[in-house]
């Protein structure tokens, strides 16, 4: 004889090739503290609405096949009864405060982008993202991520083109330029947009912020393990609306550090190949991260008085502190592949601007 549970497990094992593959109709597997709070209120909610349903329509059931005419009931009256009145007023009540309360939760610290370990913008265009990294590691990176599939191979409506596309598992959500960013930091992403609006949506970390032109939001997430995570606009923004995706990749510290140094190496090869002696290149590049803005004591690009003592120090004690490094500054700038030259092209570019 089969026991109860026996049977109830054996019921499990058949439906499992379903409840598997209906992770597909679901939220994206949470990967952020964000995401996991905005799965797990979907879920509390979902749960909350199957049992009202349950509740309601399984009285209405009831009371249609029980209390009917046919059956010899006689209809109740409640008009004006206090006591029903008072108890479908305090029962919705409570619901909707046990919803709101975690909703509300979850949405203030969906906005609580204080205190990030490093600051990416996102500018949309039509139709691709351009990617700044603004603070933390990494900081002075500026690229384009563009769709990576063919074009070819997205007009070809051969049977052989259908058979192409279908093989390929991230069909339209690869790109060029991938953004990378290191597991466990928080990272704030700012959008903007160059032309019409745009939205930055990666489904995985709950992110999904618009791109305004002439306005800067910002978000942020913290992925909790390495992986690749994909997106796509999530706004309507032209005819190739379809064609900007989002490829995020998280990486263990180690990894993104030589990402950086080889994302700086690939900026410095583009800079020398660009001219011989290029002040202003090197300066956008390298040193802007801090004479940009006059970050750890660095004097401010355009600073005349920051800049007047330095300048009576002399050019060529500037080009050594650039060479060598003084105080918080690395030597060259922390771009030890940088040839002399352009270090010294770009302190007499700010020497000049400092005059």
């Amino acid at each position: 004889m089969i026991s109860q549970w026996a049977r109830f497990w054996v019921a499990v094992a058949a439906f499992a090739p379903a409840l598997a593959s209906a992770d597909r109709y679901n939220l994206q597997t949470p990967q952020t503290p964000i995401a996991r709070e905005i799965y797990d209120l979907h879920t509390l909610i979902l749960l909350i609405c199957c049992v009202i349903f349950v509740v309601v329509f399984g009285t209405m059931t009831y009371a249609i096949i029980k209390h009917r005419k046919a059956a010899g009931h006689k209809a109740e009256q409640f008009h004006e009864n206090t006591t029903v009145e008072i108890v479908w007023t305090i029962i919705p009540f409570i619901i909707l405060i046990g919803m709101a309360y975690p909703a509300t939760k979850t949405v203030i610290q969906m906005k609580d982008t204080s205190s990030p370990d490093m600051t990416i913008k996102a500018t949309g265009y039509q139709w691709k993202w351009g990617y700044d990294y603004l603070t933390g590691e990494g900081q002075g990176i500026s690229f384009f991520s563009s769709l990576a599939t063919p074009r070819e191979l997205i007009t070809d409506n051969s049977a052989e083109g259908h058979k192409k596309r279908e093989a390929q598992a991230h069909y339209l959500l690869e790109v060029d330029n991938p953004v990378v960013v290191p597991v466990g930091k928080k990272i704030r992403i700012i959008t903007t947009a160059n032309d019409v609006i745009h939205s930055w949506w990666v489904p995985a970390f709950g992110v999904k912020q618009d791109a305004i032109p002439g306005f800067v939001r910002d978000t942020w997430f913290k992925v909790d393990k390495p992986g690749i995570y994909r997106g796509q606009c999530a706004e309507l923004c032209g005819k190739e609306h379809g064609f900007m995706p989002i490829v995020v990749e998280a990486v263990e510290a180690g990894k993104y550090t030589q990402w950086v140094s080889e994302q700086n190496k690939k900026a410095l090869t583009n800079v020398a190949a660009a001219g011989a002696l290029d002040g202003k290149g090197v300066y956008d590049k390298v040193c802007v991260a801090c004479h940009g803005t006059g970050a750890a004591g660095a004097p401010k690009f355009g600073d005349k008085a920051a800049w007047g003592p330095r300048i009576k120090q002399g050019q060529d004690t500037l080009y050594q502190h650039a060479l060598k490094g003084i105080r918080a500054m690395p030597p060259k700038g922390g771009a030890p592949d940088l040839p002399d030259a352009q270090i010294k092209a770009a302190v007499d570019y700010l020497m000049a601007a400092g005059k």
